[in-house]
This record gives structure tokens, sequence and C-alpha cells, in this order.
């Protein structure tokens, strides 16, 4: 991988060089010549095929500080002064067609200017426009393009001409053919617009809707029919191309979601499994991983000045730099699991252990405690939400079809995997999971066998609480961070663990996945189910209004759906089996 990635840096390497010579062979050769025009037509061979070497160049030019130097009976060569003044006020002359020194020192003063005019600069400014398009940089590449293309900048069509056939990197092709196509939609020209419409058709441009429609009320393409049914075709394709991408980055959102969803919910799967306490302050372990988060950050920035109960507390900061910053997120996730986890032994050995067999009770209570909890961080950090920044590494994103797959997600739907498969091995092949399954199975009859259910109780508890606080620390890299973070998932993960069947891994994990899924798709195309039922008596126009707020529509379908398969299926997708119930 290391040679591999030397082999491109150094073709990079030599690439940029290679442009950068035949850039100030250009120049120099403009500089020297005879007339304005041909000045001109020598510096548009530069058009999309130099990079920002040149700037310097022209910058010399237009501040008449590039000088030809005229030596007896041989051609002018142009140079640059550079280095310090001698005492006749002479400096080292560089060749501008070289970049190495002539061997001469020479006074400014004495040299002619390479002349330049209005007409003159405006070529220099748009060949400078079009720098980015022989960066090494593919993201700066791709951005100078789509500027290019929504311009629809003809004046700059030969240059993406010139370079069409230069580059081998298949995102940048794509996007050099599209900016091409939409340039070449203002075209007077009947059959060049036909050539790009089917090109946008091929290309499935999602960027050239607008372009299109705008296209189509022209009165010059409305009597032609060709460019009509064109335009049409264009269109037709154009958009089977976006429902396409929308459902692909709705499932790529949903298994994102149904990844957190699945981490919240399996250790309280565990513990209401094992004990049947609604731990309803389940939410509040959440935003204890995320807070956790956030404090690490600043410890590895510049520190953290906190004020809880009116104490001044200043969290001294590490001061990190560079990738060793970067790293604060893989120091914060066992942090994270570690702080939730010291939470939730406070709370069973506190509050809980007093309340087993006793449902209601532990309800209230808990949900007393997650008043507290939140009230304490309110407190603490403050009732505004802060905010944790992404590292490097889980900030950039893959498109993938045009469908845009954010690394921060991708790494939760990663990590949420491993989190699955070590958690069924701390159950199926650790002797903490033998005792915490015997006490699930039976726990009168495991603690005559010697096993000490009280300390059962606690770890379950503390590894339920510390995958919340897991969960935590994903849900700050994707939002912000405030002390009623955990309430928009504690009922989704209780809906989880009821579907999936209460203390089934398996279960809680399809189900997971599902809720998540189906959240999403329905927030997505709830315009569209509200729209069947538009003319429905009574509940038609209700449903229209209501499904304005997607987010809220969606929630009441899940709901819906939930209920209706819990009429189905009481004990879930995969009923708990007990010793103690048969």
């Amino acid at each position: 991988m290391r040679k591999k990635l030397f082999i491109i840096t150094a073709f990079l390497s030599l690439f940029s060089s290679l442009i950068a010579e035949e850039a100030r062979e250009c120049i120099a050769r403009a500089a020297i010549a005879k007339s304005e025009k041909n000045q001109g037509e020598i510096l548009n061979e530069l058009m999309g095929r130099a990079d920002d070497s040149i700037l310097p160049l022209f910058d010399a030019w237009r501040k008449d500080r590039l000088y030809l130097h005229e030596p007896a009976g041989a051609a002018a060569i142009p140079v640059l002064l550079e280095g310090p003044k001698d005492a006749k006020g002479a400096q080292e002359a560089i060749s501008v067609a070289t970049g190495k020194s002539i061997g001469l020192r020479l006074v400014g003063d004495n040299l002619n200017a390479a002349g330049h005019s209005a007409n003159l600069r405006r070529v220099m400014k748009a060949v400078l426009d079009l720098t980015a398009l022989s960066s090494p940089d593919r993201a700066k590449k791709l951005s100078a393009l789509a500027a290019i293309g929504q311009g629809q900048q003809a004046e700059k069509l030969p240059a993406l001409e010139r370079r069409l056939p230069l580059e081998t990197d298949p995102a940048v092709v794509k996007a050099l053919r599209e900016a091409l196509a939409l340039v070449r939609l203002k075209s007077p020209d009947a059959e060049v617009k036909l050539a790009a419409l089917r090109e946008l058709e091929s290309l499935q441009s999602l960027a050239s809707t607008d372009f299109i429609k705008t296209m189509q009320k022209d009165p010059a393409v409305l009597k032609d029919p060709r460019l009509v049914d064109a335009a049409r075709t264009a269109l037709l394709a154009v958009e089977r191309h976006r429902v396409a991408v929308d459902f692909g980055g709705t499932l790529f959102r949903s298994l994102s979601l149904g990844s957190i969803l699945v981490i919240v919910a399996l250790g309280l799967a565990i513990t209401f499994g094992l004990m049947g306490v609604i731990n309803m302050a389940h939410g509040e372990m959440i935003a204890i991983g995320a807070y956790t988060t956030y404090v690490v950050q600043n410890v590895f920035a510049n520190g953290l000045a906190l004020s809880p109960f009116g104490f001044s507390l200043n969290i001294p900061g590490m001061h990190t730099t560079g990738w060793w910053r970067e790293s604060y997120f893989l120091f914060a996730l066992p942090l994270s699991f570690l702080a939730a986890a010291a939470a939730g032994v406070l709370l069973e050995r506190g509050v809980i252990r007093f309340l087993y067999r006793r449902p209601l009770e532990s309800l209230l209570a808990t949900w007393g405690v997650s008043l507290l909890l939140q009230q304490i961080l309110k407190l603490t950090f403050g009732a505004n939400n802060v905010q944790v920044g992404s590292p490097a590494y889980l900030s950039g994103n893959w498109i993938v079809g045009d469908v845009l797959l954010g690394w921060n997600r991708v790494f939760v739907i990663g990590f949420a995997t491993l989190i699955v498969i070590g958690v069924w091995l701390v159950l199926s092949r650790t002797s903490v999971g033998l005792l915490i399954r015997s006490v699930t199975q039976n726990r009168s009859m495991a603690a005559c066998m010697g096993v000490r259910t009280e300390r059962v109780n606690m770890l379950t508890f503390a590894l339920g609480s510390g995958l919340a606080g897991l969960a935590g620390a994903f849900l700050s890299q994707i939002g912000n961070v405030g002390p009623a973070l955990g309430q928009s998932y504690v009922v989704d993960s209780f809906m989880v663990v009821v579907v999936g069947g209460v203390g089934d891994l398996v279960g809680t994990v399809i189900s997971g996945l599902g809720i998540g899924t189906f959240d999403q798709f329905t927030q997505q195309y709830s315009p569209t189910v509200a729209g069947i039922f538009a003319n429905v008596p009574f509940i038609g126009g209700g449903l229209q209004n209501l499904a304005q707020d997607s987010a809220v529509f969606g929630k009441i379908l899940v709901l819906c759906a939930i209920i209706l398969f819990l009429q189905w299926r009481p004990s879930g997708l995969f009923a708990a089996r007990s010793r103690s119930l048969d």
C-alpha cells in the first residue's frame, strides 16, 4: 500500500512539474510576441492546462515586474529579478522559460517591462479561472467543473474540450462531460443541443434538471419536435435516476439509524429481559456517553471550563495538534462506555435494586431519575446544545452512483456490527454470559446454585448502560449534543425490544434495523402515502396536512404498524423462553 501511494505521489509530482514547465515556456513566448493578438493566442493555449504555478508569473506581468533582457545580437529573454539588491541596485535574473538563473545580475530600471493591455489581462484572468482543472486535487477539479457547467460559460468550452482527452479519473471525466453538455445547451445550433441532451440522458445528470426544464420553455426549442422529444426523454431518465438515488440514500440512512437503535436497545433488552425493569433513564445514559465524548474532545484541545451547581471547574487541555488531536474519538469510545456503565451501576445500586418485581414503582422512579439527570446535565454543561467536531477520518464521504455515504454513518454501521458480535460472544462464550443466561431462565434456581444474583444484576445493568453510552458517542458525530439527547431514542428503543422479543438478541437486531428502515422510508415517502388517501372522507385532508411534517407523520405510521404487529404477535418476533414459565 505504501509503495502504491509513493508511486501515485511521485507521478502527481512529475505531472505537476511538466505542467509548470510547459506553462513557463508558453508565458515566455507570449511575453516576447510582437502583437497583442499573438500574445492572446499563445496564452489561450494554457486554458485548462495550467496550474497554480502561473499565478506569480501573471502577477509579476500585470505589475510590470516581468522584464525583457535584450542581449546584443540575440532574441529577448523574459526574466524576473529576484533576491537582494547589490550596491548598484542589481538583482539575480531568473529566466521565465526555465525558472533558472541566466547567470547575470540586472537592474530593473535599465530594462523594458513586458507590455500588457486590458484585453490581455482579461485573457490572463480567464486562464487563471481554469487553473483548477489541472490541479491534482480531485475535489478542486470537480468544484471548478460544476461552476463552469452551472454557469453555462460558453467562452470556456474550448478549454473543457482540450481537457477531456487528458483526464483519466472516471469521476472527473463524468463531470467534464456533464459540464460540456450543460454549456452546449446554450448553443444556437439545434444539432449541438440535441447531442447535449442525449449526453445528459446517458449521464443521468441530476444537475441538469432545471436547465432542461428551462430549455423546454424556449420558443425556438418548441418549434423543433426532435428537441422536444429529446428533452422529455432526458428529463425522464434523470428523474428515474433521482428516484433510485433517493431510495439508496434513504436505505443508507435507515441502516445508520437502525444501527444506533440496535446499540441503544441491546442493553435495554438485556436488562429488561433479565430484571423486568422498565428503565426510563436509559436515554440519559446516551446523553452521558455523548457528553463524555464532548469532554474528551476538549481535553485533547484547549481544555474546558464548567460551572456545575455554581462551582467553577476548569479541566485543563493537552493542546494536541494534528493526528494526535484527531485521535480523541478513539479514546472517547471506551471512556463513554465506562462513564455510562458507572452511572448505570449507581442507578442500580441506589434505586433499582429496591424495586425489583415492582414494575410500576420502578418506572416512576427511573422517570424521576431521568428528569434529575437531565437537570444535572443542564447545570453542568448548560441548557444549550454543544458541538462535537468530527475527526478528519469521519468527516468526509463517499459518492457511489450519486448516493452520498457519510464516513461517520459508515463507521456507525460497521462499529454497530462489531458491538453486536461482541455482545453475542459475551453472552454465549463467557462465564459472565453464562451467569446472565442462568438468572434470566430461572433466578431462584440460579441463586440456589450459588450464583450471586445481585452482582449479576449490577454487571448486567452496567453492560446495558455502557452500550447506551457508546450509542451517545456515535450520535455526537451525527448531530449536536444536548441534555435531552436520549429522549429522542428511548421510546424507539423500547419499541425495538418489545417487537424483537424481550431479552432476545437476534430479535433486537432484526427489530432495530426493521424499525429504523421503516421509519426513514415512511418519512421519505409520507407525502405520497398521504396523497393516496387524499380523497378519503373525513381523514384525507387531515392526512395531507399532517404529512407536511414528514418526521411526525413517519413516527405515527411506525407506531401504528407496531401496534398492528403486536396484535398479531404479542410476544414479539422471538418469544423469550424461560424455565420459570414452563
